[in-house]
């Protein structure tokens, strides 16, 4: 009887526990900013991409300069290689990316972090260094992370939960190059104005791809 009364007790706790994050999931973040670092110059110069063409890869050359405040939007029908493309400037394949410059990444997959660390470990990494643990808690807290939750591994949050997660490192981070692919999904669409306005208002470099037209439009006004 004890061992079915912990086991209750246990599940009530664990319920309860869902309901708070879903509770907190169901709220709409508050308007954000990422800072962007300075950089003097050419952030990001591309050379050349590749692209799928008749299931075959193509590489084309460019020559495409942006610069502090410069936004590219990258669109296109599925299958022609855009997510690969974004994963091979972050890897400086075909592009020069200026010296020290930050760069801040949003995959489809979140493959950028790393599902064995802790939601705090995982702002903490890449937070500048002046940066207190109160300033990481106070930029978790702005997109619902709050509490036990920073403890637990990335791997046992949400998707929407994770993607929340890397906005609050870009807030950490001030990168000068973001580079977004689809940074819409898995995200409530409650959030999705807020970031399509803290995204339109940042100051660095912008690279996104992005197949939803409302947060499309909202870039481009």
């Amino acid at each position: 009887m004890r061992r079915l009364a912990r086991k209750v007790r246990d599940d009530i706790a664990e319920y309860r526990a869902n309901m708070t994050d879903i509770r907190q999931e169901e709220k709409t973040i508050p308007h954000f900013t990422i800072t962007a670092q300075h950089c003097p110059g050419s952030v990001i110069k591309i050379n050349s991409i590749t692209i799928i063409k008749d299931n075959s890869p193509v590489e084309k050359e460019i020559n495409i300069d942006l610069r502090r405040g410069d936004h590219m939007l990258i669109s296109g029908p599925n299958g022609i290689g855009k997510s690969t493309m974004l994963r091979a400037m972050l890897a400086g394949e075909g592009v020069n990316i200026g010296e020290n410059v930050r760069v801040g990444y949003y995959s489809q997959d979140f493959s950028e972090l790393d599902y064995d660390s802790t939601a705090f470990s995982a702002l903490r990494e890449v937070a500048l260094p002046d940066k207190k643990d109160q300033d990481i808690y106070a930029a978790a807290g702005r997109f619902l992370l709050r509490g036990s939750l920073l403890q637990n591994k990335v791997a046992s949050l949400s998707e929407g939960q994770k993607g929340l997660l890397c906005y609050a490192r870009f807030m950490l981070q001030e990168p000068g190059l973001l580079i977004m692919d689809e940074p819409t999904n898995h995200i409530n669409f409650r959030h999705i104005p807020v970031i399509a306005d803290a995204l339109q208002n940042y100051a660095g470099v912008l690279i996104v791809v992005s197949h939803v037209p409302d947060f499309v439009s909202k870039l481009k006004n």
